[in-house]
């Protein structure tokens, strides 16, 4: 047995949370019947439609990709650009993307047919972290990366301005360029691209080294492979961590 928000949530459908939207909206209904409480319990047995529509668990998979230049993160263009899914085997299409990378950039995404974790790691209430490798073109100074983590104001491709943070720490720095690990909680479009033009910098690479508990260690440039299983249950209890603590303090 187990929860009905979870059941809904291992189709794939949706996140536990949006579950327990569309069953509060007595838009579910397990053997005929509508149902309305949240912790109701389900068995295979049972028949759980959700709109009329049969919903089943399905089997959720997990991988790692190493994304090159060059490709855009989506399942088509209407532009007819190279996508991420012109690298990936055809096996693997039914997955996606956790989070984007611009054309431009390389390094790790996360792609699965989970839909709670998609909508868990990219939710911006829980500020999941990610780590690029970042070289621009010019010699960064203390005061730049104390303006990042403190917030420069940039333009969404929206129009709309909002003040995006990054944490930088100096890998390399010469007097023409500066090697860069640049965290971030945020999923605004471009963001690190944006906050170093604002500053006067170039961006000259960017690469994604790190989501969350994951990394890119091991994978080579256009190769995906799937997480262990030890992988899987660090990055879930690692999200679920974070979930409590904002519980907390909320």
């Amino acid at each position: 047995m187990q929860r009905l928000n979870k059941f809904i949530a291992s189709s794939g459908l949706c996140s536990r949370r949006k579950a327990d939207e569309y069953i509060t909206e007595g838009k579910v209904t397990v053997n005929g019947k509508v149902i309305v409480e949240l912790g109701f319990q389900v068995g295979t047995k049972d028949v759980v439609k959700l709109s009329g529509k049969i919903i089943k668990p399905q089997k959720l998979d997990y991988y790692r990709f190493y994304k090159p230049a060059g490709y855009i993160t989506t399942s088509d263009d209407e532009k007819g650009r190279k996508t991420i899914y012109d690298v990936i085997p055809p096996e693997l299409k039914h997955l996606k993307p956790v989070g984007r990378l611009d054309k431009d950039s390389t390094g790790l995404i996360i792609m699965t047919n989970d839909g709670e974790l998609i909508n868990q790691m990219t939710h911006p209430s829980l500020k999941i972290p990610k780590i690029y490798l970042v070289q621009i073109n010019n010699k960064i100074t203390p005061e730049d990366g104390e303006k990042m983590y403190n917030g420069i104001e940039i333009e969404t491709d929206t129009g709309e301005k909002r003040t995006a943070y990054a944490e930088v720490f100096p890998v390399e720095i010469t007097n023409k360029s500066s090697m860069l690990r640049v965290t971030l909680y945020q999923g605004i479009n471009r963001q690190i691209r944006k906050m170093f033009a604002a500053l006067g910098f170039e961006v000259i690479s960017l690469k994604r080294i790190q989501h969350a508990t994951i990394t890119i260690d091991g994978l080579k440039r256009g190769q995906i492979k799937p997480l262990k299983p030890k992988q899987i249950k660090e990055l879930k209890v690692y999200i679920s961590k974070i979930e409590k603590k904002q519980e907390c303090s909320e």
